[in-house]
């Protein structure tokens, strides 16, 4: 790679272009993409996203497994931010993403035609996959200021004429916190949690502080070497204070010297050359009129719905259903919309239907093993129908190896029966973790069975990205009381007996 130098205040900036009543699907090793926008932007947008996702894997000279093809990250591409407003309950937003085993998904408006500019829907999606990518590299937990320095230094891409890739372009949306938002002490966000309270109010430069000090660690020549020292000294069991002071020396000084490198007029970044950026193919079709007509419920779906809101989008799922009989897909849509809205008996005939026409419906088999698990709960199945729920997992098991949610449905389907998990379920389980590392929820239950099966140091190592996750869930809170109960657990069995 080179380095090139990059004026601090530069913006790039392209125009977007209107959408068309056509949607594409464009399919490639990383990501499936659903837009209405232009053909050739859909697969100009979808290659961006594999060459983003190539020049940090040449940066980090890690190859990782290619994801299957249900654990890919799926992205929807909506007319405007009010659209992806609307889809998700946030206002003013440009992007969302949620990472979850077997269906990662983000929302983003209209991608631009040319490089990116801050905070569009684009950039925000850089930054989640970056979170995304990391998870990739090391199931350890990092300090918070590291995953966000990381993130934000990642976002910064830009896509260039001659094929190449920059990374490490300026965060032009965090200059003015670096100017007028509250500082945070060097050591506070060198520490673990960077200063994380949940009663926290206000707002402060952590995010601007975490990008300016990972950027000059990154690309500072004083301080070269010093980054990848301090991830070996976390390894080695350092705290995030000891890894720091042991590795950039004067706390005080370091803080010093960013603030001196924030100055600059120009930031060094680094250019990954279009040789080492070698992608899959990019496959694109226009979808079928009855998936194209389900799209709404899809994308809703997808991201996730109460049940109120999924009661109000079944009557133009059904519908859409009704018009394309014919059509899998759509029938394995309206499957899970069912299920969605509490009505397991429409969600199993509906799944039945799709998999008289397609016996591979994957999505069918999953969403008809949530139906009869919800029947049994309910008491309207006997126990004895567990068997049958376990028998969709296995049969999607076995159209899709490596799609986590099968293997993590099948541990599941003995908890919620009150039976202990046999060990197959467990080893299904750790490898749906191993194959969806981002999955906080998925996580949880891997650390939970490991203490169950007094496998106290995994437990620990599983632990530690979800108690100390850049986002803080709902498992945040649980997760760190269970981490700090089996690490007393492990230093108690450690002690000499006197």
């Amino acid at each position: 790679m080179r380095y090139w130098v990059l004026g601090v205040l530069a913006l790039a900036s392209g125009a977007a272009t209107a959408a068309n009543a056509t949607w594409y699907e464009a399919s490639s090793d990383h990501f499936v993409v659903y837009s209405e926008q232009d053909e050739a932007l859909v697969r100009r947008f979808s290659e961006r996203l594999e060459r983003f996702h190539a020049a940090m894997a040449y940066v980090y000279a890690k190859k990782q497994a290619k994801p299957g093809p249900s654990n890919r990250v799926t992205i929807f591409v909506v007319p405007s931010t009010t659209r992806v407003g609307r889809v998700t309950g946030r206002r003013r937003v440009a992007g969302v993403y949620r990472a979850r085993a077997g269906s990662s998904v983000a929302v983003v408006a209209e991608v631009r035609s040319g490089s990116t500019s801050t905070l569009t829907g684009e950039f925000v999606l850089y930054h989640e996959y970056a979170h995304h990518f990391m998870y990739g590299l090391t199931p350890r937990a990092l300090p918070r200021w590291f995953t966000e320095g990381f993130a934000e230094f990642f976002a910064g891409v830009r896509f260039n004429d001659d094929d190449s890739i920059t990374l490490g372009a300026p965060a032009n949306h965090l200059a003015l916190d670096l100017i007028y938002a509250p500082k945070v002490p060097i050591r506070t966000l060198l520490d673990f949690d960077g200063g994380y309270r949940k009663d926290k109010v206000g707002y402060d430069q952590f995010y601007a502080q975490s990008w300016m000090l990972f950027h000059y660690l990154q690309m500072g020549e004083e301080r070269a070497g010093q980054l990848a020292k301090y991830q070996r000294q976390l390894a080695s069991g350092s705290s995030a204070l000891e890894a720091a002071q042991s590795v950039f020396g004067d706390l005080g000084k370091l803080e010093r010297d960013t603030v001196t490198y924030a100055k600059r007029r120009t930031l060094s970044a680094m250019v990954v050359p279009a040789q080492a950026l070698d992608i899959g193919p990019v496959v694109v079709r226009e979808l079928r009129p009855g998936e194209a007509a389900m799209m709404p419920t899809m994308i809703e779906s997808n991201w996730g719905v109460s049940r109120e809101e999924a009661l109000s989008l079944l009557p133009q799922a059904r519908k859409v259903a009704e018009r394309h009989a014919k059509d899998p897909a759509v029938l394995s849509a309206l499957a899970e919309a069912e299920v969605d809205a509490g009505n397991n008996d429409a969600a199993i005939a509906a799944a039945d239907a799709a998999l008289a026409l397609d016996s591979q419906q994957l999505k069918a088999l999953i969403w008809k093993g949530h139906a009869l698990m919800k029947k049994i709960e309910s008491g309207a199945l006997p126990k004895e129908a567990w068997a049958d729920v376990r028998e969709q997992f296995i049969k999607a098991n076995a159209i899709e190896n490596d799609h986590p949610v099968p293997l993590m449905q099948f541990y599941l389907s003995y908890v919620k029966q009150g039976q202990t998990p046999t060990k197959n379920s467990v080893e299904g389980l750790e490898w749906a973790m191993a194959l969806a590392p981002f999955d906080q929820d998925l996580r949880w239950l891997v650390a939970q069975q490991m203490v169950r099966d007094s496998r106290l140091e995994e437990a620990v190592q599983t632990l530690g990205p979800l108690a100390y996750n850049p986002h803080p869930s709902e498992q945040t809170e649980a997760a760190l009381k269970l981490l700090t109960e089996v690490q007393g657990k492990l230093k108690a069995s450690a002690e000499p007996a006197h």
